[in-house]
């Protein structure tokens, strides 16, 4: 038979049963060819995966192509599934097994109606298995399969959440009254062996997720669980309302808190040990708010802690001028930035490298992140006056040759951590500023006189974290010309560059990032900077001269990660803003 005779003409007797009729419409409709649908059915048969998602695997069609297709030839709908917001409730009528075995996803119920999307919308095993599990009418509409393997796996998480929570249903009654609840029966019901393994869970599943931050959330109607990964904050699971009093209070039971105590904010520390030895802390914030306390919880897993300075994201010239700056023998470095844009690991790799036997290193933190041996390290407790400036003036009568200040939050402390500079050390510490001018600015509005600022200032080193493309699924990409221009990159840099995206794996839960790598805008501070500074020039007047200098601002340094494929255009718009 030649390549030539017509394809409706062939039949597809070689397709398994569940497959003939998706393979006929295709062929119909010339599609694919017969070679292209032989290939698919032969993987498809070996990987036991879906024929529409192996034939977009081997890329004889694409995704909006085949979902199209599937919809037009069954008369069903198609859908969007970034676009639909999923109740929990509804997940509740369909178990996890049924979803994975016919690769489904409850979307929503209407009276008796329950709207489900299908990968292929012709499994009529799935629609019949449906309705005997759930008595209702289902009405179908098409997805991509991969679209419904990601929502599944946020809305049913990586472990059984349902069973758990049906569990917790069954065993406890809790009151939700929060000016009446009996503390003794509060302790009693955050002790029950579901709400300990829910917490035990939540713990676990964070660290395993690498979340950074745990956010527990009361409102009026909803309960919620969200984490922290790379940066993000995403939705994990809902338990039932009724259930938060006891949550919180088994999480205040851990973090040796008062569970009496409801209308004022409270701080403590968990500390895990895993099954494989490792150790995790999480800094637990608890604040009082309107439908109930919501907790933070910090994760600071050691194992993660970065102190090698040169896998930290410097480029090589900024890394340079960094190490050159703490290696002086006295002055002040300071690192900018909001909360979470890696300051403590920068100080702390810094003083990593000046940690040695001959030299004195102090630090005083708020909290106390990491233990590092060798260093002397204070944690603050301004209930009883242990403060930085206190603290500070300590230090300087241990004999120090380094010090590490948490953060300059006053005058006071910036005057003090500013002499010591002056009368030979070498002084760390953290600002909240938006880039590296800006904190002279800041330094200069707390009453610190200009002539101490250049004379003690010897480099100031702003930062945020963009998130890494996953190394396991990144794959070349052309972002839009335009964007980039616009963005500040230069015509030359784009026809160069190495640009690069994550298309989505197991390893990085889909998201196409994994991990985080910082970009730094390194200002040593010169002779020109000081002549600016003692002539009372503006932030902005202060960065026109340190980028004449050479400065690499932060959205230079982001485009560099994006010319070399570390990073991508929309991480690059959302942490930075324009020069």
């Amino acid at each position: 038979m030649s390549d030539d005779t017509p394809v409706r003409s062939r039949p597809s007797q070689y397709l398994p049963a569940v497959a003939k009729g998706m393979g006929d419409m295709l062929l119909r409709e010339r599609v694919v060819s017969v070679e292209q649908l032989k290939n698919a059915a032969a993987e498809a048969a070996k990987t036991g995966k879906h024929l529409g998602s192996t034939l977009q695997a081997l890329g004889y069609v694409d995704k909006s192509q085949m979902v199209d297709f599937l919809s037009r030839q069954y008369q069903v709908p198609s859908i969007d599934l970034s676009q639909v917001e999923i109740s929990p409730d509804v997940t509740r009528l369909v178990p996890r097994e049924l979803c994975e075995r016919h690769q489904i996803l409850p979307i929503a119920v209407h009276g008796s109606t329950l709207v489900v999307a299908l990968a292929d919308p012709g499994n009529y095993h799935a629609i019949d298995d449906l309705k005997f599990k759930t008595g209702l009418n289902i009405e179908i509409v098409v997805a991509p399969e991969d679209d419904i393997a990601k929502v599944r796996g946020k809305l049913y998480g990586s472990v059984d959440q349902l069973q758990i929570f049906e569990e917790m249903s069954e065993t406890l009654e809790i009151m939700t009254d929060d000016d009446n609840v009996n503390t003794e029966e509060l302790k009693q019901s955050s002790e029950e062996a579901p709400v300990v393994k829910l917490v035990n869970l939540i713990l676990i599943d964070a660290i395993k997720r690498r979340a950074s931050d745990i956010h527990i959330e009361s409102y009026e109607k909803a309960f919620r669980v969200r984490y922290r990964v790379d940066g993000v904050l995403a939705e994990i699971m809902r338990p039932p309302l009724k259930l938060r009093n006891a949550i919180v209070s088994r999480i205040k039971i851990m973090s040796q808190l008062d569970i009496a105590e409801r209308r004022l904010p409270q701080d403590g520390r968990i500390k895990l040990k895993l099954a494989d030895g490792k150790e995790c802390d999480f800094r637990v914030s608890v604040l009082p708010c309107l439908f109930g306390e919501k907790v933070v919880m910090r994760l600071l897993d050691k194992a993660n802690l970065q102190t090698d300075m040169t896998k930290l994201g410097f480029d090589q010239s900024e890394l340079d001028k960094f190490k050159h700056a703490i290696h002086q023998p006295f002055g002040m470095v300071l690192v900018t930035g909001p909360t979470g844009s890696g300051k403590t690991t920068t100080l702390y790799s810094a003083l990593t490298e000046l940690n040695k036997v001959s030299e004195n290193c102090s630090t005083a933190e708020d909290p106390v992140e990491f233990n590092l041996e060798g260093i002397n390290q204070v944690q603050m407790n301004d209930a009883i006056g242990l403060t930085f400036a206190s603290v500070l003036r300590s230090f300087l009568r241990q004999d120090p040759d380094v010090l590490m200040v948490g953060e300059i939050r006053d005058f006071e402390t910036a005057e003090i951590g500013i002499k010591a500079a002056l009368t030979g050390h070498m002084v760390l510490s953290t600002l909240h500023t938006n880039d590296a001018p800006s904190t002279i600015s800041r330094l200069l509005n707390m009453g610190v006189e200009p002539f101490m600022v250049t004379a003690a200032l010897n480099l100031i080193a702003a930062q945020r974290l963009v998130r890494r493309i996953c190394g396991e699924c990144k794959a070349p990409f052309l972002p839009d010309r335009r964007a980039c221009l616009d963005a500040g990159m230069s015509e030359a840099d784009y026809d160069s560059a190495g640009f690069m995206k994550g298309v989505g794996c197991k390893t990085c839960n889909d998201s196409g990032y994994k991990g985080r790598v910082a970009i730094y805008e390194i200002m040593p501070i010169s002779d020109n900077l000081r002549d600016a500074v003692l002539q009372g020039s503006s932030a902005g007047e202060l960065k026109r001269v340190a980028v004449d200098d050479g400065l690499q601002t932060l959205r230079m340094s982001a485009l560099n990660k994006l010319r070399q494929g570390l990073t991508t255009l929309e991480e690059v718009l959302r942490v930075t803003r324009n020069d």
